[in-house]
C-alpha cells in the first residue's frame, strides 16, 4: 500500500469546514478519516480512529481549540495536529505552537500550503521513501463495444502490474451487471461491490482492505454484485467514496468499466488519470471510437486522458489497415496487443492469467510493454493536428470518412 495520510478535522463552523472537507478529498495522499463540528466531541474521534494528521480551527472559539490542542497532543502524541485560523495575529500563533500544533495554516487555504505542510508531516512519518508521494494511477478500462477484450485488459494489465513489488493494485469490476473480472481470476470473492456499498458509512481503509479478494498475482479483486437486484443499490456517490478510499490505498486502480457509459461509469472515468479505449481494427468499433471521442470532447480535458489500445491487431481478415486508422481518428495507438485468440480462450477458460499461462507469448510481452510505458514518464497521447484548427469540422470529417462512399465521393468533388 501507499503512504497516506489518515486524517481527521474538528471546525465548527460549517461553511469553513465544508471547503476544508473538499480540499482535503481532492488531494490523493489524504483519507478524511473523520470531520467533526464540535471541539467537545474531538478528542473521542481521534481516540477511536487514531489520524495520522488532525486539523483543528481556531476560529469558532480560540480557547476551547488551544485547549482542544494541548489535551490531544498530551494524549495521542501519534497524530500531529494542524491549528488553521483566518488570523495571523502573532500572539495567537505562537499559543497555538505552544500547545503542540505542527503547523499553523491560514484560512483560506491553498493547495500549495496545504500540501507541503502535508509533506513536512508525511516526511516526518514515513521517511523518504521513493514512493511517499507516490500518487494513484488510475486506469479506467472502456471498450468501443462489447467483445473487444476490455476485461481480459484489464485483469492481465494488472496481473502485470502487481508483478513489480513497488506495485499495490486493485481492480473494480464496474460492469455490475455481467461482468466476469472473477471468472477470468478463477476467483469466489467473499464480498463484492454492493456489499462495500451498503457498509459505505463505516468504511474505511482497513475494513476496505479485508473487502478485496487477493489474487495470487498480487492483484486485488472488487467484484460487481452476484445477484442482479443489488446493482440498484449502487449509486454515483457511494461509488466516488469507494474510488477516493481505494486511491488512497494502492499504486494502481484500474476500473474495468460496462459498455453502456452510464452514470457510474463517467464517475470511473473523471476520477481516472488514463482512459484506456479497447478497439478492433473494423468499422463499427472504430466509428464508435470516432463517437465516443465527439462525446469525450463535451467534458474539458477528458480527450487528452484517453489512450486508444488496438486489440487482436493483426488478425487479417477484414481489418482496416492501422495506417487508415490512425488517419481516421486523428491521434496516434498507444498500444497493440497482437492477435492470440487461442491463448486468450486458455487462459479465461482455465482462470489463469497470461503471465502464468503463457509467460513467453507476445500478448504478455505487449502487457508488459504496456505497464512499463504507464509506469514510466512519458505517455502514448497524440498531439494535435496543427492543421486542423476547427475541431468540429474536424470531428464531422472523421466521422463521414467511415461511412460507405465518403471518401470516393470526397476525391470526386
Amino acid at each position: 500500500m501507499s503512504n497516506v495520510l489518515r486524517l481527521a478535522l474538528v471546525d465548527p463552523n460549517d461553511s469553513s469546514r465544508e471547503q476544508l472537507k473538499a480540499m482535503l478529498l481532492g488531494m490523493d495522499s489524504i483519507w478524511l478519516e473523520a470531520d467533526c463540528s464540535r471541539y467537545e466531541f474531538f478528542p473521542d474521534i481521534v481516540e477511536q480512529t487514531t489520524p495520522d494528521v488532525g486539523v483543528v480551527s481556531l476560529d469558532s472559539n480560540p480557547v476551547s481549540a488551544i485547549n482542544l490542542i494541548t489535551r490531544i497532543t498530551a494524549e495521542c502524541p501519534g497524530t500531529a495536529l494542524l491549528a488553521a485560523s483566518e488570523s495571523s495575529d502573532g500572539p495567537q500563533i505562537l499559543k497555538a505552537i505552544r500547545a503542540g500544533a505542527r503547523e499553523f495554516l491560514t484560512l483560506p487555504l491553498n493547495d500549495q500550503e496545504l500540501s507541503e505542510a502535508l509533506d513536512r508531516i508525511s516526511m516526518a512519518k514515513f521517511g523518504g521513501g521513493d514512493s511517499r508521494n507516490r500518487a494513484c494511477e488510475v486506469l479506467a478500462i472502456a471498450g468501443a463495444t462489447g467483445g473487444v477484450g476490455s476485461t481480459s485488459t484489464a485483469v492481465n494489465l494488472g496481473c502485470v502490474l502487481a508483478e513489480e513489488p513497488r506495485n499495490s493494485v486493485a481492480l473494480v469490476d464496474l460492469d455490475i451487471a455481467l461482468g466476469d473480472a472473477d471468472v477470468f481470476l478463477d476467483a469466489i470473492p467473499d464480498y463484492t461491490l454492493a456489499d462495500v456499498v451498503q457498509n459505505i458509512s463505516r468504511l474505511d481503509i482497513q475494513l476496505l482492505k479485508r473487502s478485496l479478494t487477493k489474487h495470487s498475482s498480487g492483484l486485488y479483486l472488487l467484484p460487481r454484485p452476484v445477484e442482479l437486484h443489488d446493482v440498484a443499490g449502487i449509486d454515483a456517490e457511494s461509488l466516488r467514496k469507494v474510488i477516493g478510499l481505494l486511491k488512497a490505498s494502492f499504486t494502481h486502480l484500474i476500473i474495468d468499466l460496462s459498455k453502456t457509459y452510464n452514470e457510474l461509469d463517467m464517475v470511473a472515468i473523471q476520477a481516472a488519470s488514463r482512459v484506456m479505449l479497447i478497439t478492433q481494427l473494423d468499422l463499427p468499433c472504430l466509428r464508435n471510437v470516432v463517437r465516443l471521442m465527439m462525446s469525450f470532447d463535451e467534458t474539458e480535458g477528458l480527450q487528452d486522458k484517453v489512450d486508444i489500445i488496438v486489440n487482436r491487431a493483426g488478425l487479417d481478415a477484414g481489418q482496416i489497415s492501422l495506417k487508415k486508422a490512425k488517419e481516421t481518428l486523428g491521434r496516434d495507438i498507444f498500444a497493440l496487443l497482437p492477435n492470440d485468440y487461442r491463448t486468450m480462450v486458455e487462459v479465461r477458460n482455465n482462470g489463469v492469467p497470461l503471465i502464468t499461462q503463457a509467460p513467453k507469448a507476445a500478448l504478455t510481452q505487449a502487457f508488459r510493454d504496456m505497464a512499463t510505458r504507464i509506469g514510466g514518464d512519458h505517455g502514448g497521447q497524440a498531439q494535435p493536428d496543427p492543421q486542423e484548427s476547427d475541431a468540429g469540422a474536424a470531428n464531422e470529417s472523421r466521422w463521414k470518412r467511415f461511412w460507405p462512399g465518403q471518401t470516393k465521393a470526397k476525391a470526386k468533388s
